[in-house]
């Protein structure tokens, strides 16, 4: 039997040390933020900022942690991200123009990754290695395999705060190329504040959702109202996206106990986990929790395998024929297309499944509507006008899927803000939209 803890030891480095392996033109991958690895990134960082090694880029996804690349453009052209999808760093790191986006679905990017990209390094933040060798990336492994089986080297930074998911991907030791250990708290969103506004949109898609249903919830404040308002349903199934702490509430009160999903019952399942530390708390050694590849849980054909498939959703913005844009505002970048279309789809496709996108019917202290005539200027659009199912603002619910034009732009007119219905409406009838 080999000994796992030997071979640890013999590739035990400090961040210093793998930043020092570093050459030019090196392509770095890391999935989502969770499981970002910022020890060694900011090492490799400051070794590039006092070198001559340039023309670094990191792939990665909902930026976790402030990393250098990301803060500023003083490494631009040394060491620059590229996004899959964006929090903030890389947010003002794209429209800075010292980082670069591939836009895509977020079900398609193993895939992608597979194709197209060789990795000189994958890097990532796991869990202890346990008594087999094997070391859990935890709260992420949505493209993770993918970038592994692409990647020249595995740099790996053991947490001991870093949850293990019995489920999911796993990296053995003998796979690893360099070790560095870094403990430290895991990374946080600060707590959403559910106003009066999100809690009458929450409530009135909590109504849709019978007892027995699967649910994807996403993040903010209209999702962790919807979740609040879920806490008196039965038997409830969550197969999502990303795993937020409205679902720790769910399971925990009982709400939610996957017992009626037709696949993977009894087991919630996810892709990634962000949020808080109660998440990270509740998948550490849950046998009731799987992490999945996103190529997997985000195939439409998949989601709607299970009945009744409720999905929930964001927007910046919709246009009269329905067209939803999620990811920026005008020209001015904001995240990515992620899985919103995924779970349309696949909700769409379920047995008695429904999909909202839901949004507050204003923006900038009640100055713009988000339900336009016609898109902002340089709006990307992510789920189409074909897509869309069910609109939802606190003024209440428009069913798309299926109608004319003339009864779409009817009903979103009736749920925008009462301030800007009589504009809505006049310029749609010049348009001819309405008859």
């Amino acid at each position: 039997m080999a000994d796992y803890k030997a071979i640890y030891q013999q590739k035990l480095k400090t961040a210093a040390q793998v930043a020092e392996m570093v050459e030019s033109g090196w392509v770095f991958g890391m999935d989502a933020a969770p499981t970002q690895a910022d020890g060694i990134m900011n090492a490799i960082a400051e070794h590039v900022r006092n070198s001559d090694v340039k023309g670094l880029k990191v792939h990665l996804m909902l930026d976790g942690y402030p990393f250098p690349f990301l803060a500023d453009d003083s490494l631009d052209g040394k060491m620059n991200g590229v996004s899959w999808f964006s929090g903030g760093g890389l947010r003002k790191a794209v429209n800075g123009g010292y980082a670069d986006l591939i836009p895509g679905y977020y079900r398609d990017f193993p895939g992608v990754i597979r194709r197209m990209y060789e990795y000189d390094a994958y890097v990532v933040s796991v869990s202890p290695m346990d008594s087999h060798g094997y070391f859990s990336l935890a709260t992420s492994t949505s493209y993770s395999q993918a970038m592994i089986d692409k990647a020249k080297r595995i740099f790996v930074e053991v947490n001991e705060k870093q949850p293990r998911c019995l489920c999911g991907t796993q990296l053995h030791v003998s796979e690893v190329t360099a070790i560095v250990e870094n403990t430290h708290d895991m990374p946080v969103l600060p707590p959403t504040k559910i106003d009066e506004t999100s809690k009458i949109i929450g409530g009135y898609i909590a109504e849709q959702i019978p007892d027995g249903a699967c649910i994807q919830l996403g993040i903010g404040a209209i999702p962790d109202a919807v979740g609040a308002a879920l806490m008196t349903k039965k038997d409830l199934g969550i197969h999502t996206e990303m795993f937020t702490t409205s679902m720790v509430d769910l399971l925990e009160s009982g709400a939610a106990n996957n017992s009626k999903k037709q696949i993977h019952r009894g087991k919630t399942v996810t892709t990634f986990a962000f949020g808080s530390q109660r998440i990270y708390d509740f998948i550490n050694d849950n046998p009731c929790f799987e992490i999945l590849p996103v190529d997997y849980v985000n195939d439409p054909d998949v989601i709607c395998q299970n009945d009744n498939f409720i999905s929930i959703n964001a927007a910046l913005e919709v246009d009269l024929f329905g067209q939803v844009c999620a990811e920026s505002v005008g020209t001015k970048h904001m995240s990515g297309s992620g899985g919103q279309v995924d779970y349309v789809r696949g909700a769409c496709q379920s047995k008695g499944g429904k999909s909202f996108i839901a949004f507050t019917s204003t923006a900038k202290g009640g100055t713009i509507s988000k339900i336009k005539n016609i898109l902002t200027p340089g709006a990307i659009v992510t789920t189409s006008k074909n897509d869309v199912d069910y609109i939802v603002t606190e003024y209440g619910i428009a069913h798309l899927r299926g109608e004319t034009l003339s009864s779409r732009a009817k009903q979103l007119i009736a749920i925008a803000h009462p301030d800007f219905r009589d504009e809505l409406k006049f310029d749609a009838k010049k348009r001819g939209i309405i008859i």
